[in-house]
């Protein structure tokens, strides 16, 4: 049996008896011992915009400090989470989550999980003090990752040029089936969110150390989209709200007045099931 110390060196790994730094991020159980920044941070804002002080909007701030494999893992968990699903009324004007009237969700999984896994594959940890951060608005998911570009990539080329900052990283990430040369995950980001209706992906480098990929919901557009669905369709339903239970008059009074309603929002304000919600 190939023991542990074996598979580690003859991955290059351990070298002289000690982990590199590749080693550290991906099998040491405590990384951020020796690599204070390696670290992912998740937050979720209340707004557009971030506040402070007294107006501070951080509605959940986590951060995940393990091997980079559970720490994927693990954030993706929470990111999930926190993401909002559509639904539309159907033409008896209830919600469905049938086949022919799917949930939307906010973002395309594809697109996230590939920025959050590219953020942590191919990031520069050499940069102390700054963390891989994800935040989610009301309007946008941001996933901003230290490093600048390597010289042969540029915002411009990024969907047509491969490279990998952390090679060994990637090698290993790879085998989960979550790392992909860099240009062939951005290219179906754009693919993906494009399917969905939503805008293009937006990269930038918002400073000399870092690379942002911000994908927007467009919920400008899709809020008076589900208001001009829900409108006629409520007034129809009004007409038999003798025949509704409290908790779907409720339901509706909500949709009716908010213009979208999401299966999570609908569990937390009228107080049932995800199942009971699903079916409203």
């Amino acid at each position: 049996m190939v023991g542990d110390e074996q598979v580690l060196r003859s991955g290059d790994f351990l070298v002289d008896g000690h982990l590199t730094n590749a080693g550290v991020l991906l099998f040491s159980r405590n990384p951020t011992r020796f690599l204070p920044s390696a670290r992912v941070r998740v937050l979720k804002i209340d707004g557009t915009q971030m506040q402070t002080a007294r107006r501070l909007n951080i509605v959940k701030d986590k951060d995940f400090d393990g091997p980079l494999p559970e720490v994927v893992e693990e954030a993706s968990q929470l990111i999930a989470s926190l993401l909002r699903e559509f639904q539309v009324l159907g033409e008896d004007a209830r919600f469905r989550t049938v086949p022919e009237y799917p949930e939307y969700p906010e973002y395309p999984e594809f697109a996230w999980f590939e920025g959050l896994v590219n953020a942590v594959a191919h990031r520069d940890y050499s940069i102390r003090g700054e963390y891989t951060r994800v935040v989610i608005f009301d309007d946008r998911l941001e996933i901003t990752s230290p490093g600048i570009l390597p010289n042969c990539v540029t915002l411009e080329n990024m969907r047509t040029t491969r490279y990998a900052r952390n090679p060994k990283i990637c090698h290993v990430l790879a085998s989960f089936k979550w790392v992909r040369e860099l240009n062939e995950g951005v290219h179906r980001v754009y693919q993906e969110m494009e399917e969905l209706g939503l805008p293009d992906p937006e990269f930038s480098e918002p400073s000399d150390f870092s690379v942002r990929l911000v994908l927007h919901n467009d919920i400008g557009k899709r809020a008076p989209y589900m208001s001009d669905s829900i409108g006629p369709k409520a007034a129809e339903v009004r007409r038999t709200e003798r025949t509704l239970s409290d908790a779907e008059v409720t339901a509706l009074n909500l949709a009716e007045s908010e213009g979208r309603v999401t299966t999570v929002w609908l569990m937390q304000s009228v107080g049932v099931s995800r199942v009971t919600a699903s079916s409203y």
